[in-house]
């Protein structure tokens, strides 16, 4: 009786999970509004309709450099440091179409900045170097931003090939939480530990 049981009780979990399966395969588009545009999410592969009915595209996520931006950070944190270099690259979506063409929407502006270091345990310069970019950064007019949210700066403090140390701040949450910290503690905001 008890193997009977489980039996049907292992058969209701396998149909329902068909089901959801089925259901989440065959789901229809949705659309996420965002402030600057509609975004077109599909479930499968298929080319879907762009907003100007111009042909079907297909979207997929894609990193676009910034060189314009790129120059003028890179240009600031050259001030701040002439061994450091700095870049930045819009995050967002391609629309692909058949002919191979393809428009771009940023969803975001990020930025990475690479430091040349002689020690790894040095958390206070680091700290203070994010402290220092980080506000040179939120100093960039937001007009000058692509895309809707906050990005991020990714800090490379660079030891050899081999031996660096990677943080990565997101712009609203130094924002949101940087107030009186330097050194150490500001860098224990955002590092992460394995």
């Amino acid at each position: 009786m008890k193997h009977k049981r489980n039996w049907v009780i292992g058969i209701i979990l396998s149909a329902t999970a068909a089901f959801v399966a089925l259901q989440n395969v065959a789901a229809p588009t949705h659309e996420v509004e965002t402030p600057q545009a509609v975004i077109t999410i599909t479930a499968s592969l298929e080319p879907s309709p762009t907003a100007d009915d111009t042909g079907n595209c297909g979207y997929m996520w894609a990193y676009h450099d910034d060189p314009e931006l790129t120059a003028k950070v890179d240009e600031a944190v050259h001030r701040l440091n002439p061994a450091a270099s700095a870049r930045a690259q819009q995050f967002g979506e391609d629309c692909v179409y058949a002919d191979g063409r393809s428009t771009f929407s940023a969803m975001e502006t990020d930025f990475y900045v690479q430091l040349p270091v002689e020690d790894l345990a040095d958390n206070d310069l680091f700290g203070n170097w994010i402290a220092q970019v980080m506000t040179m950064v939120t100093q960039i007019p937001r007009e000058e931003l692509q895309g809707s949210n906050y990005g991020f700066v990714e800090f490379s403090f660079e030891k050899s090939d081999t031996e660096y140390l990677i943080v990565r701040v997101p712009i609203q949450k130094y924002l949101e939480d940087r107030q009186g910290k330097t050194g150490n503690e500001l860098l224990q905001l955002f590092i992460e530990t394995p």
